[in-house]
């Protein structure tokens, strides 16, 4: 039985549940969730945590929880203790897969190598690593009267990177090892070997990347789904709670009044100016508000069937749903954000909206979350266009 389990505690010394803050619309621990599931190596996926709210994240994306002691949870507990006791609690596994919440660009391909080499190679413990062409030099230590030395290179003949094969590095990626070495205190020994990872795939949030930087990588090198990303062609975007703020406001003579922000005018002119068609969609009658906003998109309103509405539009635009990008907030919204081949929630939607949705924008409906998502898109669009080239 060969397991996978994502240590993610409550506690942070960084950033405040950083397991699940947003990376790229995605809770960071979702992006190695994802590539765990769709690897289809693991009889389990589990998340080992403390935390309520981590709890719900990791079940939102499919993933088993080991509620972890107290004891393994302080600031000084090792990943080892947290380990041993998920063993102790589940019997039945064979074998841990060891994988780090902060390393949001891992993909299934490595995962299923990694099995291979534990399950069929005979190997008893693999773990992560990446090369790197570092020259390392000795600590002088303040007061110390000594000078530093050389640690990997001749300083009178230095290499050209092409002349060196480089170093190799823990990455801290993943740890795999058979139940028989963690329980002796180890997580790497018997018959070993290292996985050598790709260097764009080699992210670790907690060393060496800052979020911003972190977000630029992931949408550049993460791991998005089993089917490859398409160029989208179509965004549609419910009116209320995600274009306006979802606020009606009533004069004393009834008529009704919303409000919205510029940016999401200018997002949806920039998609168009992309060539994406912008169509807008409302359970409400809202004709005469979308007339005053002047922003010349298709849009059906008073509708009880989004979705219909929805394969519509796909239908007669002969686009696949990967082409599809929806934005909505409500539950009468869940079913679309399924299909879409992108989705997205403002940060305010409903909680059963932010589970069907893709990226959770930061902005709330009504206040920036159409320009976020447009942002997102494009993004997305340099990648798509980045593999082709490839």
């Amino acid at each position: 039985h060969l397991a996978a389990l994502v240590l993610a505690r409550g506690g942070s010394k960084g950033i405040p549940l950083k397991n699940i803050k947003l990376l790229a619309g995605v809770p960071l621990i979702g992006w190695v969730l994802r590539a765990a599931t769709d690897a289809g190596v693991f009889h389990s996926i589990w998340v080992s945590t403390d935390h309520d709210e981590i709890e719900k994240v990791a079940k939102q994306f499919g993933a088993q929880v080991h509620r972890r002691s107290p004891e393994v949870s302080q600031d000084s507990s090792t990943s080892l203790e947290a380990i041993r006791e998920f063993l102790n609690h589940h019997h039945e596994v064979d074998i841990v897969g060891n994988i780090q919440a902060t390393s949001p660009c891992l993909h299934p391909s490595d995962l299923i190598k990694v099995a291979d080499m534990i399950q069929k190679e005979g190997f008893d413990s693999v773990f992560s690593v990446v090369r790197r062409h570092q020259f390392r030099w000795s600590e002088v230590k303040k007061g110390e009267n000594k000078m530093t030395e050389p640690q990997n290179l001749n300083p009178a003949k230095r290499y050209r990177r092409q002349d060196w094969p480089g170093e190799l590095y823990e990455n801290g990626s993943f740890y795999f090892a058979k139940r028989h070495l963690i329980e002796k205190g180890y997580l790497q020994g018997g018959k070993m070997a290292y996985y050598e990872m790709r260097a764009e795939h080699s992210v670790d949030i907690d060393i060496d990347i800052d979020w911003p930087i972190a977000e630029q990588r992931v949408l550049s090198f993460g791991y998005f789904g089993k089917e490859p990303l398409k160029e989208v062609k179509l965004l549609v975007c419910s009116i209320d709670g995600c274009l306006t703020n979802g606020r009606i406001y009533v004069t004393e003579d009834q008529k009704e009044m919303v409000s919205y922000d510029y940016r999401d005018i200018v997002g949806v002119d920039l998609l168009k100016k992309r060539g994406i068609q912008v169509r807008l969609i409302s359970e409400r009658d809202c004709s005469k508000t979308l007339s005053a906003m002047q922003l010349g998109c298709v849009a059906k309103v008073s509708t009880t069937n989004k979705l219909q509405v929805l394969e519509d539009w796909k239908k007669d635009l002969s686009l696949s749903w990967k082409e599809v990008a929806y934005l909505g907030n409500e539950e009468s919204d869940v079913e679309c954000l399924k299909k879409a081949g992108m989705s997205g929630v403002p940060a305010d939607a409903c909680a059963v909206a932010q589970k069907a949705a893709g990226y959770i924008c930061k902005s709330n409906g009504g206040c920036g979350a159409v320009r976020e998502f447009a942002e997102h898109i494009f993004l997305l669009l340099e990648k798509v266009n980045s593999v082709r080239k490839q």
